[in-house]
């Protein structure tokens, strides 16, 4: 580490009737990668906000190279080297990779117009030298999430950027994905930028961070060296008390058989599955980005269609041709993209938490408001869903509390097989502990579920068992004294 790249000082910004941050404090060093940690709502956010210039400082300083500077714009963040890689991709899908990188600063010829030759070729070498075998003329939208994420990557660099954000950068990436990220990262820190990456998951921290700065409720808790700390001290220093019990899970026999899934087909995307479901257990289904298994999900959940194969519900065959089918033969579908495919993010807490119950306080055309606040407050209440009131907006509310509304708005439907995909996918490590503990209370109850997830150490603690998957295959279903992780990327890589 050569020099202080980068230093904010007591740090305050308020909203109405808020602190969203109160003397908060960061430092980075040139070449050095720079954890941000703390639970949703911790104030991670607005603090990064701040740094790109989409927020202003209410009080406290930013010095960049030891010069103190005033980022007042997002064009003003990049004329000090900042660049941010958001946790959802902002690329322009229709356009190409070269129209991305160079957007907002296209190359013009001397007569003024778009230099496009120039651009696909600057743009070309910068792929070449990251060795990603993609042509810069290639559309956003024919790329992997994984490649969309390197091409962020090479946009900041593109802007001779300092200092890079990175925020939440493996949640859709697959393990030989990371590898390939923290690669180009140790690339980066060769050439003294300073990065600071936003993650909750912490075995990533270990593997590839300097320094962890921990945030809690808005203010600076501390800064420790990562070699010097562990797990459980970080755990405390988040949520300002030790965390036991992480796993919630009281294991118990199963019941009878609620699900079957029969050789169901779906052609180039999942083929033969079978596999059943009992009552009062966690089914676990593991694998690689791309093995199928949100595809296999959806197509349970009557969101897409299949072939071949049949859906069997409390021994009977049943069709599944809409989300609606699945709902009346209480099946529940959480999906990973909360943002985009589960929330109504401009609507209330409310609004989400009722919007599949409908029918069940509106009669005649008359809305009986008591009862829909009642089954708002009960969730809330049931889930801990930290929000100052059953009105406020779901936007404005945590990752962690956003992924507790959509589980209420399905559980308000009394299912009987809950299916949770990536259901702790960027939440903080109290609120994951806290989703933990909603999963076992249900299966006592006698509530089934599926849980897809990435993350091994979840399925493996969570799950009675485990369903491997590879390339829309199911590769094998272990039960739970089979269970670690060498023997589950064995079959998530195609081993028999």
């Amino acid at each position: 580490m050569s020099s202080k790249l980068l230093e904010m000082t007591g740090v305050t910004k308020r909203f109405p009737g808020v602190y969203a941050l109160k003397g908060a404090n960061l430092e980075v060093e040139a070449g050095e990668v720079h954890a941000l940690l703390g639970e949703n709502g911790a104030g991670k956010s607005t603090l990064i906000k701040i740094l790109g210039g989409i927020y202003s400082i209410d009080e406290g300083k930013i010095s960049i190279n030891g010069q103190e500077v005033d980022i007042q714009d997002v064009k003003a963040a990049q004329h000090y080297g900042i660049s941010i890689i958001h946790q959802e991709i902002v690329l322009v899908p229709y356009l190409s990779i070269a129209e991305n990188i160079h957007l907002g600063r296209e190359l013009l010829t001397k007569a003024g117009f778009v230099d496009k030759q120039t651009m696909y070729e600057h743009a070309q070498q910068l792929l070449d030298d990251y060795d990603l075998g993609l042509s810069a003329k290639t559309p956003i939208r024919n790329l992997t999430v994984a490649q969309q994420q390197m091409i962020e990557i090479i946009k900041a660099v593109s802007f001779q950027s300092r200092i890079i954000i990175m925020d939440e950068p493996t949640s859709s990436l697959s393990d030989k994905e990371v590898e390939f990220l923290f690669k180009t990262i140790r690339s980066l820190k060769k050439q003294g930028v300073g990065i600071i990456y936003i993650s909750h998951r912490m075995n990533e921290l270990f593997e590839i961070t300097d320094r962890i700065t921990v945030m809690r409720d808005g203010s600076y808790i501390g800064t420790v060296v990562t070699k010097e700390t562990t797990n459980e001290k970080l755990i405390s220093m988040m949520v300002g008390r030790d965390l036991t019990n992480y796993y919630v899970r009281d294991f118990s026999e199963p019941g009878e058989s609620v699900l079957k899934v029969d050789n169901l087909t779906k052609k180039g995307v999942l083929e033969n599955i079978s596999f059943e479901l009992k009552k009062g257990e966690i089914l676990g289904f593991s694998g690689l980005v791309g093995a199928g298994r949100s595809e296999l999900m959806k197509c349970i959940f009557g969101l897409d269609s299949f072939e071949e194969g049949q859906i069997i519900v409390n021994g009977k065959p049943v069709k599944m041709n809409s989300p609606n089918d699945a709902i009346k033969h209480r099946i529940a579908y959480v999906t990973e993209n909360r943002k985009e495919e589960g929330l109504f993010l401009i609507r209330s807490v409310k609004y989400n938490t009722s919007i599949k119950i409908l029918d069940q306080f509106i009669r005649f055309f008359r809305v009986n408001n008591k009862y829909e606040d009642q089954q708002a407050d009960k969730y809330i209440k049931e889930l801990s869903i930290k929000t100052p009131n059953a009105e406020q907006e779901v936007r404005n509310l945590s990752g962690g509390n956003q992924q507790k509304v959509l589980i209420s708005r399905w559980l308000a439907t009394n299912p009987k097989v809950l299916i949770l995909d990536e259901p702790t996918r960027g939440v903080d490590v109290g609120a994951k502990a806290e989703i933990y503990s909603i999963m076992n209370q249900l299966v006592k109850e006698g509530v089934s579920i599926i849980m897809v997830s990435s993350e091994l150490p979840e399925v493996i603690n969570m799950s009675d068992r485990i369903a491997v998957m590879c390339k829309g295959k199911i590769q094998t279903i272990l039960d739970k004294d089979s269970f670690n992780q060498e023997t589950i990327m064995h079959y998530a890589i195609g081993g028999h």
